[in-house]
Parts: C-alpha cells; structure tokens; sequence
C-alpha cells in the first residue's frame, strides 16, 4: 500500500470588489481576505518575523483568546503596529460592550422596580376600591332603611312591625 502524504498549506484567498454601475474595480481601495484560521497550527510555531501580514492577522484573531499563545500574541503587537492599533479599538469596544452592559442592566433594573411599583399601587387601588364599595353599599343600605322606618313611623306602624320590616333593631326604630 502507497504512503500518502497530505501537505496543507496557509493560503489566503484574496477577493476585490467591483462596482457594476460605474464599471470600475474598486482594487486597492478595499479587498477581503478569507483565512483558513484552521490551519494555523504550523504557522503560529514561525518566528514573527518571518510570518507574512496576512499570517500575522490570522494569528492574531485565532489565538488572541487562547492564554497559551499571548507570548506570541505580544511578539506581534509588537512587530505590527497596525495589528496593535486595531487591538486598541477591540479593547476599547469591548470596555464600552461592558459599559453598555451594565447601563442596560440598569436601565432593566429601574424598569423591574417601576413595574413591581405600579402593580403595588394598582392592586392598592384596587383594594380600596373594593372596600369603598363595601363601605358605601352598607351606608346606602342603612340610610335606606332608616328613610323607610321614618316613613313607616309616620304611617302609624308599631316600632316591632317597623324592626321586623327594615331590619333595624327596636333600639335604632325608636331613636328615630
């Protein structure tokens, strides 16, 4: 059986853009590099001096979150300043994605308490609502009763008959 030998090579693929409208390519004006970042494993053993710019990005943004790889993340902070520009604005993005963070969890924090405080009052309102309702059916009912036994008082009724008709005591007939 033959020995196969496989050997991957670090290639970025470079694409311009070019604009359909004007007719013109947009080259050197902007271009995308598409890096295999999963064949970096060889690349990043290089010395950084000898890695190409391309190779220096793709190593970057591969192991910039691995801990084992700062030294060599340094090294190349160091040799490329446009790679440690840019490193600059990450870190500054990603202060102000912690700042925005912590000001939406305010903003969600103060939201939860306006809420929980609203609720409170409506069901406050509710309540009171409720018992004034309550309070007010039995001051209806009474003067009811009590405009009913003056009446039956006048027509002559006993103060017995008026209590077992409106449902005053004898006591709150004859007080009348």
């Amino acid at each position: 059986m033959p020995l196969l030998i496989a050997h991957f090579s670090f290639v970025p693929y470079t694409y311009a853009y070019y604009d359909p409208e004007r007719g013109i390519s947009l080259n050197g004006r902007s271009r995308i590099i598409t890096l295999e970042l999963s064949k970096l494993d060889k690349v990043v053993e290089k010395p950084t001096a000898a890695m190409t710019a391309a190779e220096l990005w793709a190593v970057y943004f591969r192991y910039l979150q691995d801990a084992s790889k700062r030294q060599k993340i340094n090294e190349i902070l160091e040799h490329e300043e446009g790679i440690a520009m840019a490193s600059e604005v990450l870190m500054t993005i990603s202060r102000d994605e912690v700042e925005r963070a912590r000001l939406l969890s305010e903003f969600k924090g103060e939201m939860d308490f306006r809420t929980h405080v609203n609720y409170a009052k409506q069901k406050g309102l509710e309540e009171g609502r409720k018992e004034g309702l309550e309070k007010g059916r039995k001051e209806g009912l009474k003067k009811g009763q009590t405009e009913i036994a003056i009446k039956l008082k006048a027509m002559g009724l006993s103060v017995e008959q008026i209590a077992q008709g409106t449902g005053l005591s004898k006591e709150q007939v004859e007080d009348l």
